[in-house]
Order: C-alpha cells, then sequence, then structure tokens
C-alpha cells in the first residue's frame, strides 16, 4: 500500500533584534519520545486544500496558531521533496523563541571579522574529509571546502548558505546527517544532542531550510529593497545599515553604503531626529515605498569591508 503523500508548510520567519537577524523557532512534539522535542525547529504544519485554498493562507494560519505571531511579508521560498521528511501530523509547538541565526550558523557572521571556527574548527575537519577521497575526488573535496569557506586565501561569498551547510552534510560534520543516515538505514535514531561545534542542529531538515532562507534573503538584498520590510516606518541611516549587516553577516563601508543609497533614491528625509542614540541626534528616514509601483527598482549595493 503507498503512503499518503503529505505537504508541509515551514515558515522561516525573520526580524531584526537589538542589531541581529533572528528567526522565530518552536519545540514541537516529538512522537518517538512523546515530549517536546530538544532541539529547535521552524514553525510549520500540513496543507489541507480542503481548509485552506492558497499555501500562503495555510502559513498564516498556521504560525498564528503556534507562535501567536501575525506575518507580514510573505513569499515562497522552495519546494523540499526529500524522502525521509517527517510529515507535520502533530503541529503543536510550545517554547516559541527568537533565535539568533547564529546558533545555527556561526561561521556566517563576519561582521567582526573572521569566525575563528572557520581555521579552528571547520578548516582541520574538512581537510581531513578531503584527504579520505580517492584519486581525483580528494582535489575536488578541498576545492569546494577552500571555494565555500574561504580557506587558505579564497574569497568569502555570504550568498552561499546552503551550499555550505549541504556540504558539512556530505562530510558528516553535523549532527543531522549520522541521524538520517540511520534512519535510511532503518535503525531508530533519536534527535541528536543540542550542543555541536558545527552549530545547533534543528529538528527534520528545518536546518537546510533556515540556510535556504538565509542564501535567498542574502541575495535579494542586492535585487529588490526588501531589507525595508524588516525596518520600522521611521529609522536612521546607521540602524539601515546595521540591519542590512545583520542579515548579510558582513560589515559594510559607512561612507559608501550612503552614498549607493542616496543613488537608489529609496530613502527620504523626515526633517526630525532621533534623540535617542546615545551621540549626535541623527535624522530620521522614511523608505518610499510608492516607488515599488512607480518604477523599477533594484537592490542595494553592500559595499563590504571584507576579510580573507
Amino acid at each position: 500500500m503507498t503512503a499518503p503523500i503529505v505537504i508541509g508548510l515551514s515558515a522561516v520567519i525573520v526580524a531584526i533584534r537589538d542589531d541581529q537577524a533572528v528567526v522565530l523557532t518552536v519545540r514541537p512534539h516529538d512522537p518517538r519520545t512523546n515530549r517536546p522535542s530538544s532541539l529547535a525547529g521552524l514553525p510549520f504544519g500540513p496543507f489541507d486544500p480542503e481548509g485552506r485554498r492558497t499555501f500562503e493562507l495555510a502559513l498564516r494560519a498556521f504560525v498564528a496558531e503556534q507562535t501567536r505571531f501575525d506575518l507580514g511579508y510573505v513569499e515562497q521560498l522552495y519546494t523540499f521533496g526529500d524522502r525521509g521528511r517527517d510529515a507535520p501530523v502533530d503541529t503543536n509547538a510550545p517554547d516559541t523563541a527568537w533565535s539568533s541565526w547564529s546558533r545555527f550558523f556561526p561561521w556566517e557572521d563576519w561582521r567582526h571579522g573572521r569566525p575563528p571556527a572557520l581555521d579552528e574548527v571547520i578548516g582541520p575537519a574538512l581537510h581531513q574529509w578531503a584527504s579520505r577521497g580517492r584519486g581525483n575526488e580528494g582535489d575536488r573535496r578541498r576545492s569546494r571546502a577552500r571555494l565555500l569557506f574561504a580557506l587558505d586565501g579564497a574569497h568569502w561569498n555570504e550568498e552561499r548558505v546552503l551550499d555550505r551547510y549541504e556540504l558539512l552534510y556530505e562530510a558528516d560534520l553535523v549532527p543531522e546527517a549520522e541521524r538520517d543516515h540511520e534512519r535510511a538505514a532503518g535503525r531508530p535514531a533519536p534527535e541528536p544532542e543540542s550542543a555541536s561545534p558545527f552549530g545547533e542542529p534543528m529538528i527534520s531538515d528545518h536546518r537546510r531550510i533556515l540556510a535556504t532562507g538565509l542564501g535567498r534573503l542574502r541575495g535579494k538584498l542586492k535585487y529588490r529593497p526588501v531589507v525595508f520590510e524588516l525596518t520600522p516606518p521611521e529609522f536612521t541611516l546607521s540602524r539601515l545599515q546595521r540591519t542590512v549587516e545583520a542579515i548579510s553577516g558582513v560589515p559594510l563601508h559607512k561612507q559608501n553604503f550612503r552614498r549607493s543609497l542616496e543613488r537608489t533614491g529609496f530613502v527620504e528625509g523626515l526633517g526630525r531626529f532621533d534623540a535617542e542614540t546615545g551621540g549626535r541626534p541623527a535624522e530620521l528616514f522614511r523608505f518610499r515605498r510608492e516607488l515599488l509601483n512607480a518604477l523599477p527598482v533594484s537592490g542595494l549595493s553592500l559595499p563590504a569591508l571584507r576579510e580573507g
């Protein structure tokens, strides 16, 4: 008898809090232990076309039910169809929390310099994995590791979040890999421990989904003004820059960022000042949202201060 196909919807809900990019997480009921999961997951639920006619309506409904959070801007991210994905049967999800995504991808935040984990943990582990490759496979592995994780002087590409996670998964370095191998072999495997030098694991394939969301958002910064969906109606240019840095994970050159922002025409000064900046009052600006319907718009230039 063929098992029914279940369409599950997962939500990557992003916000900026205290200059940190955070994602809304839940700890759902684990049917294997009959207790709340020890790992965080993304809000998720089944799609019932009889009850909700579109994915977006279903997504908004179960997110509000699980998290008591009403979604703002929404767009469809990707379709995941891997065999063995957990079906969202019980969507009871206590312990809703905003979690910094550096918990799950600590190597992705370069705002304060090159993350030490790249050279202390990730690089050595990937070099060891590459050395086990036979023939030219070892060279291919070393090349992929070098390019994705900016090893041995390679350039860092902040958009390739999913590729980096997938490589760590392929190298059996993230805890989810061993769990999934055991389950694929028909052996029971509990969720992995939450502590890991390769980031905090998540339930099912939710860290892969989160990596996809982060990479997509970083890329979209450059061709759509999506960052303004994460800012208040009135903001200073410094706050806007910190928001872009929190998402992209790289520090930006202040003067170059402001010059490129001025060329876009996206923002308009309000002639009022924010006296709570802790120093010299800074002018408040607004996003000219009317441009979205009036002219073709692009994203923001990211003039980053990079380290190799």
